[in-house]
């Protein structure tokens, strides 16, 4: 009995000083003018049911509070904004109390001089460097051609096998990017540098908490083994003193406009690794899936693609004409970006008390601009959960306000066009030499990432 007693006690006693924690944490944070929300636990917030709930929570805290309210996700206290037309004031008036605000676990692996965390004057001159390396004209002249050769030598071996082809577009986007960085030495340092940089992509979404064995600890070893290869890297071009014709030769030249030091140099790297990686590999899976599951779909998508290749000999490349020219194909990626959800929103952070949407947002806090209900409004797309990307041919759709699924505002991505590039690219050769059946482990996840936790294995055949 004493034993029970015992338990008893233990047991109302937490439950007593959990209630005192959750309310002491509601008071913490209740000032006058605050829109309406909970704030969860102490330094975890509602964090928790965030990444595991994912879109549940967000509709559930809607249904309760409206499309604007409170909550402490990531490590922050947080503003959160469903509402389409407020998000496109929030992403248009940066330079108005308003500047990225990024997770502390984001800044830290992805590094302070990263163009998604600086503002100002900082972030133009960032800007401007990455803007000279993927421009229209670096696209056409310098990285199509380096996409097309690796493409093909990517998908080369994968006839009558059995492929997991969410692994095979991961390290498709991480190495075609490095070999457009680093061209002569991506595949010597490949083989180290890839699991540091996977380690790395999982930590930037995670508690910044620094203990063995959390995502963030290792997310932060893995930056700073990066940064030591890179560090090489740049240091031995520099020395060299040739010219590969890559995006690093360009950013160790002398007489660059956008001269970075290293450090920027660095953190600039990192960025286009990170950008490319996360939205070129799962495109280029859901829209394998997409294909499999919709046949009038896939169809027209190879029959604009086998109408390119009917135009050259086996062993020609496609040119930035032939990309220009690939409109179902951008349709399908579109699409495929919409309904698979590739980003679920953006996070901006105020410098000083702003009063929105009638309420107070204070100094520091971050507003994060959830973009991904707006993709299932039936006002905005008809049938929303149906994939279609003959929606996408109507005239001026892809110019809407509402299209943010490559950002908004002064924020919208820079590398869009080079993202399009690769997945066209890839879904070039893919549908012109091969068909597929998928053979199992086809669940899937779209949040906080959207990722197949047990593969996504399919059987592949020559066309």
């Amino acid at each position: 009995m004493a034993g029970l007693a015992v338990i008893l006690g233990v047991f109302w006693g937490l439950c007593i000083l959990s209630v005192a924690l959750l309310r002491w944490n509601e008071v913490r944070y209740r000032k006058k003018g605050l829109p309406p929300g909970t704030m969860g636990w102490p330094v975890f917030g509602e964090t928790t049911e965030f990444l595991k709930q994912g879109p549940a929570f967000m509709k559930n805290q809607r249904s309760r509070f409206g499309n604007f309210f409170k909550s402490h996700i990531l490590g922050c206290p947080t503003i959160v904004s469903m509402d389409p037309e407020l998000n496109r004031y929030i992403l248009m008036n940066e330079a108005k109390g308003l500047v990225p605000g990024y997770p502390q676990s984001m800044l830290d692996i992805l590094g302070k001089c990263n163009i998604a965390a600086i503002h100002g004057s900082a972030h133009k001159h960032m800007r401007g460097a990455l803007l000279a390396l993927i421009s229209p004209t670096m696209i056409k002249d310098q990285l199509l051609p380096k996409i097309d050769d690796f493409m093909r030598s990517h998908l080369n071996d994968w006839d009558n096998k059995v492929i997991d082809i969410q692994d095979k577009t991961k390290e498709m986007a991480f190495l075609s990017s490095f070999r457009q960085i680093a061209s002569k030495e991506a595949m010597s340092i490949s083989e180290n540098f890839m699991p540091e940089f996977f380690k790395l992509v999982l930590g930037t979404l995670s508690l910044p908490i620094n203990l063995p064995s959390t995502n963030y600890h290792r997310g932060f070893q893995a930056r700073q083994n990066i940064t030591s290869l890179l560090r090489k890297l740049v240091e031995e071009r520099r020395a060299s003193g040739e010219n590969q014709h890559d995006m690093l030769s360009l950013l160790v030249d002398e007489n660059s406009k956008y001269k970075l030091n290293n450090e920027e140099m660095i953190d600039l790297i990192i960025t286009i690794l990170y950008s490319g990686y996360e939205t070129v590999s799962t495109t280029s899976m859901m829209a394998v899936k997409y294909l499999h599951d919709h046949p009038k779909v896939l169809e027209e998508l190879r029959k604009e693609h086998m109408a390119i290749r009917e135009r050259k000999r086996p062993e020609d490349p496609i040119d930035y004409n032939d990309y220009k020219s690939m409109r179902f194909t951008r349709a399908v990626i579109f699409e495929t970006s919409r309904l698979a959800t590739i980003v679920n929103g953006v996070l901006r952070k105020t410098t000083r008390d702003m009063e929105i949407n009638g309420y107070l947002v204070p100094k520091g806090w971050r507003i994060y601009v959830y973009t991904r209900e707006v993709n299932y409004d039936p006002r905005l797309y008809p049938d929303p959960f149906t994939f279609n990307p003959w929606r996408w041919l109507e005239k001026g759709i892809e110019n809407q306000h509402h299209f943010m699924i490559f950002g908004g505002g002064t924020r919208q991505c820079p590398g869009k066009e080079l993202g399009l590039a690769e997945i066209s690219t890839f879904l070039h050769y893919f549908v012109t030499k091969y068909k597929w059946e998928e053979v199992g482990g086809d669940k899937l996840m779209k949040f906080p990432r959207v990722e197949a936790p047990n593969g996504l294995r399919i059987r592949v055949s020559a066309h």
